[in-house]
């Protein structure tokens, strides 16, 4: 039987949620709000002359070379920090669900990158895979890679991705172990006394429960790949060589900033936001009836 919870007073749920209301109001739908006013406008640096221009500025993105490679490279780097992350993040749980001894010196090792912030993340990352004084860039050369992400494109991809995979495999394994956790051990082990073998439990038993975190996670991957990068790529790589590694919310911080281009860049985070609200919708409307609650 579903229990509700009923108030005497009418006013007083308004009051409840009145601070995250507030909240939600200020931080979230007046920035929205103003991005899309300013979509449609046209201003200059100081922001003294203002010019309603319409849709000018989403004109201008699709004839824009830049902008339409960003989608591409946006692309590539979200599916593979999306991907890699969970898929590696799993392995590690599973791993630290079946260890008994040291298991508090393993979870505690895997949580660490948690705590660090996206920039000091990029910097990192930066100075182990710097071509003269990086340490793994080194190694590298050592073993006949020439490792320079200054001037090689690919390189550059690389090097953020796997920064962006490091940084978010702390909270993926979080999610992970809990899952694998809650899972009753006496599943597991009539499965094995059928003579299932541990691959054959894993994607008949332990994935399919797991279907919700991993949905979960999903999701959040995507968003924190098209937004919580931004400190990785501008730390590590700047959106370079060229704009090999400039991703949608990196261009919006470049012309918006640097170029100066107000109404432009307001454009883009407006088409960003729809992109990320459409994937979302997508995700709940289409994958999440594969998973098994």
């Amino acid at each position: 039987m579903e229990k509700r919870v009923f108030f005497r007073s009418a006013w007083l749920p308004w009051v409840l949620i009145a601070p995250q209301v507030l909240v939600i109001g200020v931080f979230f739908f007046w920035p929205a709000a103003q991005a899309l006013v300013q979509s449609v406008q046209q201003s200059n640096a100081f922001g003294t002359s203002v010019e309603w221009v319409g849709l000018d500025n989403f004109r201008n993105l699709w004839n824009d070379p830049t902008y339409l490679a960003s989608f591409y490279t946006t692309a590539l780097f979200s599916t593979l920090v999306a991907v890699l992350g969970i898929g590696i993040s799993l392995l590690l749980a599973v791993f630290a669900d079946r260890i008994v001894k040291g298991a508090l010196v393993y979870k505690t090792l895997l949580i660490w990158p948690y705590a660090v912030a996206p920039a000091v993340t990029g910097v990192l990352w930066l100075f182990m895979f710097a071509p003269s004084v990086g340490v793994v860039s080194y190694w590298l050369r050592a073993a006949g890679i020439d490792w320079n992400h200054l001037l090689n494109g690919t390189q550059a991809m690389t090097l953020v991705i796997m920064a962006a995979v490091w940084k978010q495999i702390s909270y993926n394994f979080l999610f992970f172990l809990a899952g694998l956790q809650s899972i009753p051990k006496s599943l597991i082990e009539a499965a094995a006394i059928d003579g299932a073998r541990p691959w054959r439990r894993f994607w008949t038993i332990v994935f399919p429960l797991l279907s919700p975190t991993t949905f979960f996670l999903l999701v959040i991957n995507i968003v924190y790949a098209f937004f919580d990068t931004f400190g990785i790529i501008d730390a590590a790589t700047e959106g370079g060589p060229g704009k090999d590694t400039s991703i949608l919310v990196y261009k919006v911080y470049y012309d918006g900033f640097k170029a100066m281009d107000l109404g432009g860049s307001a454009a883009q985070s407006v088409v960003l936001m729809v992109i990320v609200v459409v994937l979302t919708v997508v995700q709940f409307r289409f994958v999440e009836k594969k998973v098994n609650y």
